[in-house]
């Protein structure tokens, strides 16, 4: 397990979101730990720091509430700024290191382009990217890599095949858990074919409008001599 990440919280009072408008302009960013037998518990911390933490952290961050002692906690939720992007929100979670924990982790797919189905102009789609596990906190891998550079033409790809890291349970049903597929690119009509369907159409649309002229009990030329001599006794 890489070396767990240290984060420096500081105690806040849960005063509702007047509050927590008031630290984001100073750069914090609220949030809330769950678990163990402490409760709740409101902290703010550093937005820069944040980022920079969630960005090279293992799944397992290491934390301390105005100097405490440290505590191992998995990130549980990040709210983001529907339009900037930026953190506004963090849950964390308390978690024993000796206690098995279930979880999701992304699922990354490598080789895609070597593929031999892709080769061939396939389509390759990633149907799972995430997937459910139970492991112990220090087990829990940033993620769970598979090589699909083997893949065929119409190829499905299930959980069946994929391997889970040492200590870790892949809690997905391994049969039904589709994580993959390659299918044919769909065709285009060709150019050909495409004045075809044209032409019977324009052909479809003379003989209805002949057959409509015929029901009337004129022809499109005789319903236009009719409308001239209309015109002219008028």
């Amino acid at each position: 397990m890489p070396e767990a990440t240290t984060l420096s919280l500081t105690a806040r009072a849960p005063e509702g979101s007047r509050s927590a408008r008031r630290l984001r302009r100073q750069n914090l960013v609220p949030g809330v730990i769950y678990g163990g037998d402490s409760g709740c518990e409101h902290f703010a911390v550093d937005g820069r720091i944040l980022r920079n933490t969630l960005a090279h952290a293992h799944a397992v961050l290491e934390v301390t509430l105005d100097g405490g002692a440290v505590m191992p906690v998995l990130v549980k939720d990040v709210q983001r700024h529907p339009v900037r992007g930026e953190l506004v929100h963090v849950d964390l979670l308390r978690v024993d290191m000796d206690q098995p924990i279930q979880t999701t982790v992304t699922l990354e797919l490598t080789g895609a382009d070597d593929a031999p189905g892709v080769s061939e102009g396939g389509v390759l789609s990633q149907e799972t990217r995430e997937l459910n596990i139970e492991a112990l906190p220090g087990d829990i891998p940033d993620a769970i890599v598979h090589d699909v550079s083997g893949l065929e033409m119409n190829a499905t790809l299930t959980l069946s095949a994929v391997s889970a890291p040492r200590g870790v349970t892949l809690l997905d049903d391994p049969e039904e858990t589709v994580i993959a597929t390659i299918t044919p690119p769909t065709a285009e009509p060709a150019a050909d074919e495409i004045e075809t369907e044209t032409a019977l159409v324009g052909e479809e649309g003379v003989e209805s409008a002949e057959a409509d002229a015929a029901a009337g009990g004129a022809t499109g030329e005789e319903a236009a001599q009719q409308a001239d001599s209309g015109s002219d006794e008028s």
